[in-house]
Formats: structure tokens, sequence, C-alpha cells
């Protein structure tokens, strides 16, 4: 393959300085064997456009019938290669967007392309280091495209609204779709409600002390719109906290009195919920909780979980069930997901942002979820339920038994991740009659303006528009080579284009299923026809990624790595019990029973999703850059610290944390958080403006 590969360069130098007649057609034209010095890929050595050797070993082959080795281009890459006709050089040093950018910064005469945030590409763009892509874009007639028919990736990746600038191409995981879902053992929440009369059961333990107290109220009713289960009506069904009381109270109640054990406490949830819900659930109360008419809220997965570690015999046979943990407790990035469940469950925004901790309210302001109250409030809930040992003992104690093998060892109950990655657990750890499965998104009560009192309702932050990181054209790199900046300009907008956005997703022909014509064989996917897989890649990705489709494609095919993911392939992939859970979640967002940001200026801005990048002038991020706690104390990623997640370990035991009140205020006042939002909401205003430009 190395061979080919020089022989394919040898043969590009010998042409003469001719054009790709594909460049010409748009004005971006170059010339053909240009060379593209790339410090791209997403966060590894293994995710870049290169194999390496770990991936490779002493050879790989692939279902398109080719081997590769470390060195050589991944198979996508060699079609844009060939597409294009320029030859991409590698210089990615394996680090995540963050990182990479931090290696090259001060070196990037020595790159063409490489990663970044999308802040950092913003902030080095308006300084002059990074090419400003919107200068380009009427020869950039896909990616143009692009931007008009969705006007708020325009706005997230605009980086200068006094002239349009651009200084990275986006990065989409899917779009305007949910994201991240909260995730359960069906079977065990099954075992546990369903069925005529009493449960009953051999072994059992007492419930631990008391500490969570009620989130939901204790009295009156609390109306749910939910989707029948024949998922096509909307019904709208009650919570009658007069009759049946709360779950959390009762059940409280009973253990200030004496001990209650896990199969009282069983009992009680079902009583609960046969008297809440008027017999709505009937036998099948697990329904409430994994069903496509489910309606759970906080407190009732409180008790839930209560039953769930009592009965650790039943369910699993042995003396310990975890409740909530995350995919990997040593690492951060993931032991953030609790902190962004926590926005889930108590209704608070901006734990899930686009853009930092921010979100838009509903007088059209930005409000920062690090200085408001009531995100600690929702922290020293989660404490709560820490300390009823009713959150995984990895999750607080590093000595403990790993997250990652608690679904292997059936020891882990519900967790909030991805879909797709996640369910692929049902076909290689889990047995027969086993089930873990994405469940729907609790009821919460969220002030969205239509009711100063709040409203009752299912909302997920949790929603898919431009990442936070993507690529840019080093200024400094391509200079005055205009075959260069051509060539990166083509490479994004060719990304675009509809043949692109196949191939950065799916990768090569080769890996698709075709006709005997040559044509796609396709499926409908969200309304629109979508390339099928082709066979030998489905037994592929889970020969080589047990089921893992995006390992699979970053590290194998080289797709997925920037720009646009259309979640087609994902799907493809999805194990059935996947899709049954995310079809029930979908149908709910279609028929308006779970709300969510919109890609769009909303004519109720509390329903505005933040871009994703927001202007600021060079005076203006040195400031925020200035502003390290803000960065350093509430970060999201790998080996870093977040106070949010340290307060559902140690609650205001942690570090500078003292009440909710007196916590927001010292973000606000002693980490600059007043600053901070104000030059924030600047950008936001002129963002604003401009978008009326836009509109005309």
């Amino acid at each position: 393959m190395k061979r080919f590969m020089v022989w394919l360069l040898i043969a590009a130098m010998l042409i003469s300085a001719t054009v790709i007649p594909a460049a010409a057609e748009d004005g971006l034209t170059y010339a053909a064997g240009t060379v593209l010095r790339m410090a791209t890929g997403y966060n590894s050595t293994k995710t870049g456009l290169f194999f390496d050797a770990e991936v490779a070993g002493e050879g790989i082959t692939l279902a398109d019938g080719n081997t590769y080795h470390a060195g050589d281009l991944k198979p996508t890459w060699v079609e844009v290669q060939n597409q294009l006709g320029v030859v991409f050089e590698d210089r990615y040093q394996g680090n995540g967007s963050a990182k990479e950018f931090d290696f090259w910064k001060e070196r990037l005469d020595e790159v063409d392309m490489l990663s970044g945030t999308a802040a950092t590409l913003t902030e080095y763009g308006e300084a002059g280091s990074i090419v400003n892509i919107g200068e380009y874009l009427d020869q950039m007639p896909n990616f143009k495209a692009y931007l008009e028919a969705n006007p708020i990736v325009r706005l997230s990746i605009t980086g200068n609204t006094g002239n349009g600038a651009i200084y990275f191409s986006p990065y989409f995981d899917g779009v305007n779709d949910i994201e991240r879902m909260p995730l359960m053992r069906v079977d065990w929440v099954q075992k546990l409600l369903d069925g005529e009369g009493e449960f009953t059961a051999e072994q059992t333990k007492d419930l631990n002390a008391a500490v969570y107290t009620p989130y939901m109220p204790v009295s009156g009713s609390v109306a749910v719109d939910v989707v029948n289960l024949d998922g096509v009506t909307v019904d709208s069904i009650s919570k009658d906290y007069d009759k049946a009381g709360n779950i959390v109270e009762t059940m409280n109640n009973a253990l200030a009195a004496g001990s209650v054990n896990g199969i009282a406490a069983v009992n009680m949830l079902r009583k609960y919920i046969d008297e809440a819900y008027n017999g709505y659930y009937g036998t099948e109360r697990s329904n409430l909780f994994v069903g496509q008419n489910a309606a759970w809220d906080v407190d009732e997965l409180v008790a839930l979980l209560r039953c769930v570690v009592a009965n650790s015999y039943t369910l699993n046979g042995t003396d310990s069930v975890q409740g909530l943990f995350t995919r990997e407790d040593d690492n951060n990035q993931r032991r953030v997901d609790m902190m962004r469940f926590a926005g889930v469950l108590f209704g608070v925004r901006g734990l899930e942002s686009r853009q930092d901790y921010l979100w838009i309210d509903t007088d059209n302001k930005l409000r920062d979820a690090r200085q408001e109250a009531d995100a600690y409030e929702a922290m020293e809930k989660m404490n709560t339920i820490a300390a009823e040992g009713l959150i995984s003992k990895a999750f607080l104690d590093s000595s403990a038994e790993s997250t990652k093998t608690y679904l292997e060892n059936d020891m882990g109950f519900m967790h909030y991740d991805y879909n797709q990655t996640q369910t692929i657990y049902n076909a290689t750890v889990l047995q027969e009659g086993e089930k873990y499965m994405a469940v729907m998104v609790p009821v919460a009560r969220w002030y969205d303006g239509t009711d100063e009192n709040g409203v009752y309702m299912r909302f997920t932050e949790s929603w898919r528009s431009v990442k936070t990181d993507g690529w840019g054209i080093s200024k400094p790199g391509v200079g005055s080579d205009t075959n260069k900046l051509n060539a990166a300009l083509k490479l994004i907008d060719f990304a675009y284009s509809p043949e692109g956005q196949i191939l950065m997703s799916y990768g090569p022909n080769a890996f698709i299923k075709t006709n005997e014509d040559g044509s796609y064989v396709t499926f409908n996917f969200n309304g629109k026809e979508m390339p099928v897989i082709a066979d030998a890649t489905y037994e592929e990705l889970w020969a080589k990624a047990s089921g893992n489709y995006t390992n699979y494609a970053r590290q194998y095919l080289g797709s997925t790595l920037s720009f646009a993911k259309s979640q087609a392939f994902e799907y493809q992939c999805t194990h059935d019990v996947g899709k049954e859970g995310a079809g029930h979640i979908s149908v709910a967002i279609a028929l308006g029973t779970i709300k969510h940001p919109e890609l769009a200026v909303s004519e109720n801005s509390w329903y505005t999703s933040v871009p994703t990048v927001l202007p600021s002038t060079k005076n203006e991020s040195d400031r925020i850059n200035s502003f390290t706690d803000l960065t350093s104390k509430f970060n999201s990623a790998k080996g870093n610290q977040n106070l949010f997640v340290d307060q559902i370990v140690a609650g205001y035991a942690a570090e500078g944390m003292d009440d909710a009140e007196t916590s927001a205020a010292y973000v606000t006042n002693s980490m600059n958080g007043k600053q901070y939002l104000a030059l924030k909401q600047k950008a936001w205003e002129r963002v604003l403006e401009y978008y009326t430009t836009l509109s005309k």
C-alpha cells in the first residue's frame, strides 16, 4: 500500500501544473498533487487520517479488500485524495482538539490544516493566524448552501459579526436530534414492579436511612402528556398526590418509624403507582419508567433505586447492585455525565449547553449555570442520593470495582449516555432475558416563561448541534501559496457536498451496499433516503469494534473525524434494543411530549439553542481567557476538575462551597463570573443583530 501511495505522489508531480476539473467549476483552482500538511484527527493516534501501528498491526485487510499498514491513509482519505487530486501529509500528534492546537500554535507555519476547539480557532482567527473561510463562501457552493439552510449553524460558527468571519469548519455528530439518554436495566424494573398481587422474595435487605427528600409535590396533582402505547396518540394523565401521596415522603416516613426492607419498599412503590395514576399502568407498572407511555420523575426514580439496591439477591443473585453510575468512573469526561443527568432530573438549564454553561432566558439574556443557585441545589440533591448508597461506589470511591465492568457483571442499573454505544452490550455481555435500554426523559419543573410557577414537562438540553471543535486552515501554513489555500477550502466544501457527506459518514462506496447498476441500496431515515451499509462492513464492524460504530468509523474507515456525520450509518449498527428505546423517545419528540432547544432564533428565546461560538473581539477574548478559575474548576475534559461533580460526591464540603446562594455568588464575584457573562452578552447581542441581516 505504501508503494502505491508513493507512485501516486510521483504521478501527481509528473503532471504539469494543471488543475483538476472539479476545482475549476467553483474557482478554487490548484495544481494537481498539491500537498496538504494535516494536523487533524479526533483524539488519539488511532483516530487520525492515517493508520497507526496499534490499529494496523503488521497489516490489516478491510471489507474493501485492501490491506493497510501503519502510515497508510485510511480508506475515506484515500478516496478524498483521489477525488480532489491532493496529497495528504501526516502531521497529527494524536491529541484531542485543544491539546493538538496547543502543540502547533507557535509553529503554525509547519501545518496547513489543524484541529482545535471552536473557541480557540476563532480567537486565533481574529488574531490573524487562521484563515477566514467566510471570505470564500461564494467559491464554496456546497458549504454556503448548507449554512443558508441552517441559520443557527451559521450563527454558531460566526467569529466576527462585522465581516461575517468563519474560522473553522463545523463538526456535527448528527444534528437536530437528541444526544444523551437515560438507560436502564428494563428486565430488573419489570421483575420488581410487574404482575398481580404483592412482590415477594426469598432474600432482601433493609433500605438505608433516608437522606433524599421530595423534589416533586407532596399534595395536589400534576398533569403530564405521554405518548400512548400505540405510539400514535397522546394521553393526558395525572400524578394524583392527594390520593397516593409522594412516594419518597411515604418511604421516608416509614423509615423514620423503623426499618423498611426491600420487599416492603417494592410493594409501597407498586401501591403508589396504582393509586397515583389511577390504574393507568395496570399490572405492567414498569411502563411508568420504561414504556412508550412513561411519565417518571426523580422522586419515583429514587424510590425505584431504593428498591433496586435493596433487592440485589432477586436481580443479580449477589449482595450488591449499584444504582446510578457513569461509563468510566475514573475519567472526568465521563463523570460529568452525572452532573448533566442532574440537570435533566431537577430542571436546571446550562448543564448540557453547547458553549460553557450558557443558556438563554425568556428575556433573551444569557445566563450561566455556574452562577445559578438552582444548579448547586440540584447537585446537593444528587449528593443526598449518593449518601443513601444509590450512586455507584466507584463514582464515589476510586478504590471500588471499575464501572467499566458493571454491565458485564450485572452490577449496574442505570446511567446517562449515548444510546448506540451502550446498548450494544445487549449483544456482547448481557444474557438472554436481560435488557439494557434507553428510557424516556423524566418529568421535571422547567421555567420556560409560559407559567410563572414553572411547567411540569419533559425537556432535554442534550440536543445535537455544532460541536465544540473543528478544523481550521493555518494562515502561516498556507502563506501565499494559493494552491494550498484553495485545496484546503475545496476539502471543506467537498465535505459538505452530497457525496462528501456520505463519504465522511460511511467511508468509500466499497463499504456501502449497491444495486446492480451501481446505485446505493437505501432505507428511509428521518424522512430521507440514506445508503445501507454492505454486509461485509456490518460483519467487520462487529469483528473489529464489537459493534461500536463510532470506534469502527474513526479507527478503521477514517470517517466521522469532522464535518457532518449522519446518524444513518450508526442507526443501522444499533442493537434492536437500542432502536426500541430510541424509537420511543423519537416518537415522543415528534408528538411534542419531549421538548428541546431549537436550532433557530425561537420566538420564545428560552428554547433558542446557544451558539457553539460567540464572536468576541481580541480584547474580550483575552479578558475571558484570564478568568482561569471558570475553566479549570468547571472542566469537562479528562484528567481535570469539575466542582459540580465534586459536589455530588462531597456535598457542600466540596472546595469553596457553603450553600447554593453563596456558591453561585462566589463564582459571580470571586471567579469573575459577572465580567464573563457581561462579555458573552455583548457578543450574543452582536449575533442577534447580525442574524437580522442574514434573515432579510
